[in-house]
C-alpha cells in the first residue's frame, strides 16, 4: 500500500479562511468542512467546532474578504477525481500536468523536435515530483551556502535542488532502473542542448516510454493511486505499417548525430546486463500482427504477453536480434580468434585485414565509430567475416 499522504491537519491559512466563513454566518460547520476535505484528506468535523468556539486558534485573525472570495472562486479547480488542490498540492499538480503535456506533445502530428520537447518537459515533471516528496518527508531540498543558510537567487528566492541532485540523495525513493533512465535522459538533454539534431525519436523511444511509466508508478506509489495519469492519456496508435525494405531505408536515412551516438554507447557501456535489460531503464514492446480463432479475441488490437512465457521469449528473441547489436573492440576480436585455435592472428593481422577489406566503410555494416570514447567497435557480422578469413588461412595463423 502507498504511504498515506500527510496533511490531515489544518494549515494556519486554512484556519484563517474558516474564521472568515464563520463570520459570514452563511455556512454550517458541515458545509465549511466540505471545502477542506477531499479524497486522501480527512479533517475531523470537531476541528470546525473548536475554531467556532475559539477553543483553538483564538489569536489567529480571520482572512480578508478578498482572500475568502479568491479561495471560493478557486475551489472549483480542485480536481474531483484526485482531490488535488492547485494551492496546497501545487507541486504535484505541476508534476502531473508537465508529464501530460510532454506526452501530448510527443504524440502530436507534424512536430519535428518532439523528442527534445518531451525531454525538457518530463525533466521538469520529475523535478516537481521529487520536490513534492521531499517536502512531504520534511527533507530540506534547498541549496545551502557554506554557513548553512539557504542559497538565494538574484531576486531573493530560495534555490531548490535540480533533478540531478534529487537523484543523488541517499533516500531517493525510486528504483535503480528508474534512476538510470533519468540519468540517461539528463545526459541526452546535455548533448542536445543548444545544438541542432536530426530526428532521434526511434533511437531513444524505449527510454522515453520507460520514463512515462516510471513517473506514473512513482506518483501512485509515493502519493496516491488516484494520481495516476493513465486515464488522461490515450494509447498512441501507429497508422502506418512498414515492409522490411521500407524499414531498411528508414534506418539508413536516420543516422544519429555522432555526439548523440557516442553518448548512448558510452552510457550503456557502463551498465550491467541486468541494468540494461531493466524495463524501468528502457521499456519496449513488440507489436505482432495476429489472427484469432476465438470470437472474443478476434477484435483485440493489442495482446499483452508475459515476457517469461514461451511466446514472450520467442518474441523477445526476434525483437532483440533486430534492435540490439552486440559490439566488440578489436582486442576482443583477435583474442576470440586466438582462443578458437588461430594464435598467430594478432593485432597486426586484424588491422591489415580490415584495411584490405575497407571494413570501416559504413556501407558494409561491419561496425561504427563513436562508441567508448570515440573508439571503433565491431558487430557480429565482422566477427563472422574474420572467422571465415581465419578458417580459409588456417595454416598461416596456426
Amino acid at each position: 500500500m502507498p504511504k498515506r499522504k500527510r496533511g490531515n491537519t489544518l494549515e494556519k491559512w486554512e484556519v484563517a479562511l474558516i474564521k472568515a466563513m464563520l463570520n459570514r454566518h452563511a455556512y454550517s460547520d458541515q458545509e465549511i468542512l466540505a471545502y477542506f476535505t477531499r479524497p486522501g484528506r480527512s479533517i475531523n468535523h470537531a476541528r470546525i467546532h473548536e475554531i467556532r468556539t475559539e477553543k483553538e486558534y483564538k489569536s489567529l485573525k480571520p482572512a480578508s474578504e478578498k482572500d475568502l472570495n479568491d479561495f471560493l472562486a478557486k475551489w472549483s479547480f480542485v480536481e474531483r477525481e484526485t482531490g488535488l488542490d492547485p494551492r496546497e498540492d501545487e507541486l504535484l499538480v505541476k508534476a502531473r500536468e508537465a508529464m501530460i503535456a510532454a506526452v501530448y506533445v510527443f504524440n502530436s502530428a507534424g512536430l519535428i523536435f518532439r523528442t527534445e520537447i518531451f525531454i525538457v518537459m518530463s525533466m521538469i515533471s520529475w523535478t516537481y515530483l521529487f520536490h513534492a516528496w521531499f517536502r512531504r518527508e520534511e527533507i530540506d531540498y534547498r541549496y545551502k551556502e557554506k554557513d548553512g543558510s539557504p542559497r538565494k537567487t538574484k531576486e531573493g528566492a530560495d534555490r531548490y535542488w535540480s533533478l540531478s541532485d534529487c537523484l543523488k540523495h541517499e533516500k531517493c525513493p525510486i528504483s535503480k532502473g528508474a534512476v538510470n533512465n533519468l540519468k540517461f535522459i539528463l545526459g541526452l538533454r546535455h548533448e542536445i542542448e543548444h545544438r541542432s539534431t536530426n530526428r532521434i525519436d526511434d533511437a531513444v523511444s524505449a527510454k522515453l516510454q520507460a520514463c512515462c511509466l516510471n513517473f506514473n508508478d512513482a506518483i501512485q506509489d509515493l502519493f496516491d493511486p488516484r494520481y495516476g495519469i493513465e486515464q488522461k492519456l490515450p494509447i498512441a496508435l501507429q497508422f502506418v505499417t512498414f515492409s522490411s525494405d521500407q524499414r531498411a531505408v528508414l534506418r539508413k536515412s536516420s543516422n544519429l548525430p555522432q555526439n548523440i551516438e557516442a553518448f548512448i554507447d558510452t552510457f550503456e557501456h557502463n551498465l550491467s546486463e541486468k541494468e540494461y535489460a531493466d524495463q524501468a531503464y528502457r521499456y519496449r514492446v513488440a507489436f505482432v500482427p495476429i489472427t484469432s480463432n476465438r470470437v472474443s479475441n478476434a477484435d483485440v488490437a493489442i495482446n499483452f504477453v508475459s515476457a517469461d512465457s514461451a511466446e514472450g521469449r520467442a518474441i523477445n528473441q526476434v525483437f532483440l536480434k533486430e534492435v540490439d547489436k552486440k559490439r566488440y573492440t578489436a582486442t576482443k576480436i583477435w583474442n576470440m580468434m586466438q582462443s578458437e585455435g588461430y594464435p598467430k592472428f594478432n593485432k597486426h593481422a586484424h588491422t591489415k585485414l580490415w584495411k584490405d577489406l575497407d571494413a570501416k566503410n559504413p556501407k558494409h555494416g561491419f561496425g561504427r565509430a563513436g562508441d567508448y570514447d570515440g573508439h571503433w567497435v565491431w558487430y557480429d557480422k565482422w566477427i563472422e567475416r574474420v572467422r571465415a578469413h581465419c578458417q580459409k588461412n588456417r595454416d598461416r595463423y596456426r
